[in-house]
Parts: structure tokens; sequence; C-alpha cells
């Protein structure tokens, strides 16, 4: 479902600290997440927000993480074994074609995917995926690239 892809490197400057400033995880989905809720964290990159969420979930809870790079996702369990989330969390890697999703029908409480939407080459097969996979009161939590925009 890939568009155009960001570049690895990038994925470097996303987990900075200092993009915490600005995006802080906790301020943005405190208001949604709760222990023990399953979370879909799409276009997860090396996980700025997937650590923080496992976090916000707790032990009993899982998020879900997806990209289209095998590399962010190695880079992610990486992080998440150092932080001790493992156990926490679940890495997919998708495809151009699907998220890959089947298994999940109806069992996701929130899902997020900020700043991913303007990689996707189909935009209503993204969203239509990502519907099926909440649960009736599930949300999704969606931001637009500056990219997105114009």
């Amino acid at each position: 479902m890939v568009k155009r892809v960001c570049p690895f490197w990038v994925g470097y400057l996303l987990i900075s600290p200092l993009r915490t400033l600005m995006q802080n995880p906790g301020k943005i989905l405190s208001r949604y997440i709760t222990a023990g809720m399953k979370i879909l964290d799409i276009g997860c990159g090396m996980g700025f927000f997937s650590l923080p969420i496992a976090w916000m979930v707790g032990s009993k809870g899982k998020v879900i993480c997806i990209d289209v790079q095998e590399k962010m996702i190695r880079s992610l369990q990486k992080r998440a074994k150092k932080a001790g989330l493992t156990d926490r969390i679940e890495t997919r890697i998708c495809n151009q074609n699907s998220l890959g999703l089947d298994d999940l029908n109806e069992k996701v409480d929130f899902a997020l995917a900020f700043a991913v939407v303007h990689e996707v080459p189909n935009v209503t097969q993204f969203f239509s995926e990502i519907h099926k996979t909440l649960k009736p009161s599930g949300m999704l939590a969606e931001t637009f690239s500056e990219a997105e925009t114009n």
C-alpha cells in the first residue's frame, strides 16, 4: 500500500526526543488509550508512538505495529526489547497492496495512522481495511502530513 516511502534514515529523525516537544505521544493519545486495549499503529516506523502506547496499554494490552519497511520494524523490535516491552508489541510487515489485517476483524479498540496516508496508493482500500479491524466502539485517529494538504 505504498505510494512513496519515507527513507529509512529519516526514521532516526522521527524518533528524536526533540520531536516530543512538538508531538508528545502521551498528550496526543492519553484521552483515547487506556490499559488493556488493543491498538493498531499503522506506519509505525521505528516506534515513536508505539513505545509510549505500549506503556499506556499496560501488561494486558497489545500494540500491533505495521510498516512496509522491514528495517523500520527491526529497529522498533530492538527498541522494544531495550525498553522491556516485547510482550506488548507485535510487529508486522505489510505489503504494497494490503495491510494484511484479516485476522483482526473487529478486534481493535483504537487505530493510529499518523502522517502515513500520503504514502498509500489506494486510500479507500487503506481505510476500509482499518475499518474492518475496529470493534463497533473502536476509533481511528488519522493525521495528514503537509504533503497531503497540498
